[in-house]
């Protein structure tokens, strides 16, 4: 009788501790301020659609190319360790000599960010061209800049994050299938998915006689493992996972070699959670082979089947590329490519039988990633024109996260802001249910670790809505 008494009183203070946050929630709604304190305070889970390159500030990425003397282009704000051949190149330690370094400093930080975006530039090319002009910084900065992303999940009571990291280098000469490039392209023309499949088996085999599996192991065990144990960046606080990427804008057979040692790499590690495909979805390669590619995932699942994949999908608006172009992309990612989770998905309700789509999303389990700053910034689609009151009405599973932080100067906190800002039909409980979500829905594939995750998890909102219930 004690213990049953116990119980009962635990799920009662518990259940008024959370009715009490939910009220508490309801009186800030429309007070940004409050509304940033309540939520850098929660629990927030995991970031699920997380790009590492994006998510560092541009702040220690100059520093470091300052600390380094690396060579600036003055005019489009490219660094490189070596003078380039076009354009007006000059030293850090050059431009600090003459007192202009400060200056170029705040232009840097315009150019690799967001900061103090004055619409000079299309919002869309800023971001996506800012990834160039800083990637060489990166190289030696992975340490780093992973110990950034955990302390800043630490600070904000982010438990998780699953980070696409890195692709995976290789030096296979692929001289011999360059003619595949074609044939597939023409297979693509027709649809015809059976000869997409009997050409990409050709290939499949080459690259394997070709040892594709090694550069695979050495990705695994001699950069992410080294570095993820290294580091120690698991630890009682905090939990990462990896997904390797491909990049749209290569040419098929290039693409497509890389996916396949990205499904090798994922297979073969606990650490690698899943694979993704990212660069701009309306690019020339993106837009023309995009069919093209959700076959390339269709044929790597049928090797590698227990490899889980999210794909970026339908990150387009109307006026960004021609309305039929906005049909079909999310449909494809789901029923062609077989994808666990969509990334973005902005397009929707563009897509043909989109309610279709909804609801079969829906009962199929297929979680949507929604980056609110990310699609206000880059497609300036927010509030009422954002599809996330659509995918929430077909009560598909949903998750918050950031996108690129850092290139967008924002947090997984402000996620959460403007989601409860934006949108006043989502309850506390809801909030709550998508934060559940983005551990439950993770690609972490060690079962011990995303139960204790949620352990965890429910502790942390136990100590939070206990402190809400005392103000």
């Amino acid at each position: 009788m004690k213990l049953i008494a116990t119980l009962f009183f635990s799920i009662f203070f518990q259940f008024t501790f959370a009715q009490s946050t939910a009220d508490y929630l309801t009186k800030i709604r429309t007070k940004e301020v409050e509304l940033t304190a309540f939520f850098q305070q929660m629990p927030k889970g995991g970031d699920l659609h997380h790009h590492f390159s994006g998510s560092i500030y541009a702040e220690p990425l100059l520093a470091k190319a300052i600390k380094e003397d690396f060579y600036l282009n003055l005019e489009t704000m490219d660094v490189s360790k070596s003078k380039g051949i076009r354009g007006n190149w000059s030293l850090f330690s050059s431009l600090e000599k003459e007192g202009k370094l400060k200056a170029y400093q705040q232009k840097i930080l315009e150019t690799w960010s967001v900061k103090d975006y004055n619409g000079s530039v299309p919002s869309d090319d800023l971001f996506f061209d800012s990834f160039d002009k800083f990637f060489t910084t990166l190289d030696g900065s992975f340490s780093n800049g992973l110990l950034e992303l955990k302390n800043r999940a630490i600070a904000e009571n982010l438990s998780y994050i699953e980070t696409q990291l890195s692709t995976i280098p290789h030096d296979l000469d692929l001289a011999d299938l360059k003619l595949y490039d074609k044939q597939l392209r023409e297979a693509a023309v027709s649809k015809d998915e059976k000869k997409v499949f009997k050409l990409l088996e050709e290939i499949f085999n080459f690259i394997e006689k070709k040892n594709a599996q090694s550069y695979a192991k050495d990705f695994n065990q001699n950069f992410v493992a080294k570095l993820h144990h290294d580091l120690k960046i698991d630890d009682k606080q905090f939990t990462m996972r990896y997904q390797n990427f491909v990049l749209r804008f290569m040419e098929p057979v290039d693409l497509f070699t890389n996916l396949v040692i990205a499904f090798i790499s994922a297979d073969s590690s606990d650490l690698i959670a899943g694979v993704n495909i990212v660069s701009p979805e309306d690019g020339a390669n993106s837009m023309q082979d995009y069919w093209l590619h959700m076959v390339f995932f269709k044929y790597c699942h049928t090797k590698f089947p227990n490899v889980k994949y999210t794909l970026h999908a339908g990150e387009l608006t109307l006026g960004l590329v021609q309305p039929e172009d906005l049909t079909w992309h999310i449909n494809a990612a789901v029923y062609i490519a077989g994808a666990n989770r969509i990334g973005h998905g902005v397009d929707i309700a563009y897509e043909k039988n989109s309610y279709d789509l909804l609801r079969y999303m829906s009962k199929n389990e297929i979680p949507i990633e929604i980056n609110l700053v990310s699609n206000e910034f880059i497609l300036k689609v927010k509030e009422n024109r954002h599809p996330f009151s659509l995918y929430k009405q077909f009560d598909v599973p949903i998750v918050i996260s950031t996108d690129d932080a850092g290139i967008l100067r924002t947090n997984i906190t402000e996620q959460f802001v403007l989601l409860a800002k934006r949108y006043p039909e989502v309850s506390y409980e809801d909030i709550k249910k998508y934060v559940y979500n983005s551990i439950n829905y993770s690609f972490i594939k060690e079962n011990a670790v995303k139960k204790q995750l949620i352990k965890d998890l429910d502790q942390r909102f136990k100590t939070f809505e206990d402190s809400i219930s005392k103000l």
